[in-house]
């Protein structure tokens, strides 16, 4: 089974505090935003529900390889990928912890050009929050709900009006399949097959369809 690329962000109710911090006036304030950043155990309003164990796992993966070494950064704004793009990197989550069925987080608003946006968006008065990008694997059961299991999580991005579901970004990403390779990196389905075919010469397309197409069946049988 492919994994799906999911967007979700939390409950309405939830708000996001945006925290200015001078130590030292000689520097710039840091500029910090924390709230509710995942929620598990519970239907989602985009008819998902993540496993508590998933969750409570990737958390500390995340923290463990991530938060701890400084490389817990997101995007402003969810990317059709399932890697993040230092270019556009806005923020660095700084904690996470998990309490009941919700995951707080704290983030701090990078220097960098789309981190000064950020800055800028929320200093005019905008809403801003936090969504989570993961990839994981879609059980559908009654009632349109589907519930998603071997959760991996890829970043927290930064969003506007996170209140909002925006289902025409869902739709854009969930059209995004990847598959683990036996290494454990993640690979796009079809995309990294079309810029293969993309560069090769019109003479050689049909063997190499031919052999992508045999170690496609290799790896269903070793699955």
């Amino acid at each position: 089974m492919a994994f799906r690329l999911l967007v979700e962000t939390p409950a309405p109710e939830e708000q996001f505090e945006y925290i200015l911090e001078e130590k030292n006036p000689k520097e710039p304030a840091k500029l910090h935003i924390q709230g509710p950043y995942m929620m598990c155990n519970e239907v989602n309003r985009n008819q998902r529900v993540y496993e508590k164990s998933d969750m409570e796992r990737e958390v500390s993966r995340y923290i463990k390889e991530m938060v701890n070494s400084k490389r817990a950064m997101g995007e402003l704004n969810h990317p059709a990928s399932a890697e993040v793009n230092l270019e556009r990197a806005c923020h660095m989550v700084t904690n996470l912890k998990m309490e009941g069925n919700i995951v707080y987080g704290k983030s701090q608003v990078l220097s960098t050009p789309m981190g000064q946006l950020v800055r800028s968006l929320i200093n005019d008065g905008v809403k801003v929050g936090m969504s989570s990008r993961a990839l994981g694997k879609l059980n559908e059961e009654s009632g349109g709900v589907n519930r998603v299991t071997d959760m991996r999580l890829v970043a927290i991005d930064c969003v506007a009006d996170p209140s909002c579901p925006a289902a025409f970004v869902n739709g854009i990403l969930e059209s995004k399949e990847f598959l683990v390779a036996s290494n454990g990196k993640l690979e796009e389905i079809f995309g990294k097959l079309e810029n293969s075919l993309t560069s090769l010469p019109r003479k050689d397309v049909q063997g190499y369809l031919k052999e992508q197409i045999l170690s496609f069946f290799k790896f269903l049988k070793s699955a």
